[in-house]
């Protein structure tokens, strides 16, 4: 499957946002697929799709950073010392449950490339949870197919279905935040330091074979950048779309 590869520069949260979801409307429009990974330009806050402004006060050490709020549901995520990636494909049923198999594959894959650094990781699995309500933060949540090293969560992700795509996106978290401090990172787990490049180089790598993707590296065209400036413009810089519920 030909499939665009694109490696961003830091950038600021509205704008990472933004990306995503103009990917995701030419993976709808176009029938195609890429893999993107990306950082953001300062420490960043971004929301739950479900979750309230308001709540970020049950997270005091990130109560300072900029707030951007994603399409994709689950809990808050301090974007700091982390890698986060997107990726998006044409579906045919985006009801299917089957595009849970995504972020399966996607997880292994991850797995898999962190043992080639001596990290061994697992998935969360079947085990059961008692957390009501649920954690501010993403990373003090459980769900099965997240991964863990030790009994901490470092790695997670998230799906949005629109029309006829499909957009996924995670985060894995390289190093304590000292905006999040109760959650280590590889480097701390593992006292191990993988670099992003690194990791991206082997992690794209092995997606490559396990998905039969055919990797072009890509870049935003200039109407697509157009695009995603407009999106960015009237949702994820917007005040009202921050505050949605």
């Amino acid at each position: 499957m030909d499939t665009r590869l694109i490696i961003d520069e830091p950038a600021r949260g509205s704008w990472n946002m933004a990306v995503d979801e103009t990917l995701l409307q030419w993976a709808g429009q176009h029938r195609g697929s890429a893999l993107r990974f990306y950082q953001w330009d300062q420490p960043t806050l971004s929301l739950g799709y479900f979750q309230q402004l308001e709540a970020r006060g049950a997270h005091p050490p990130s109560a300072t950073l900029p707030v951007v709020r994603r399409t994709t549901g689950g809990g808050a995520i301090v974007h700091d010392r982390e890698l986060t990636y997107s990726f998006v494909t044409p579906t045919r049923n985006r009801f299917s449950s089957s595009a849970q198999d995504f972020v399966k594959q996607f997880h292994e894959s991850l797995i898999a490339t962190l043992a080639a650094y001596g990290i061994e990781a697992t998935l969360w699995g079947d085990a059961v949870v008692e957390t009501k309500p649920e954690p501010f933060l993403c990373f003090q949540r459980r769900s099965s197919l997240d991964i863990l090293v030790g009994d901490a969560k470092v790695a997670g992700s998230a799906q949005r279905r629109h029309q006829a795509a499909l957009l996924q996106h995670g985060s894995i978290l390289l190093a304590r935040s000292p905006n999040a401090a109760a959650l280590p990172g590889l480097a701390e787990l593992a006292g191990t330091t993988v670099s992003v490049r690194e990791l991206v180089e082997e992690w794209s790598q092995s997606l490559g074979k396990q998905f039969g993707f055919e990797f072009a590296p890509s870049a935003l065209t200039e109407a697509e950048s157009s695009v995603a400036t407009s999106i960015e413009r009237a949702r994820f810089s917007h005040q009202l779309w921050t505050r949605k519920r």
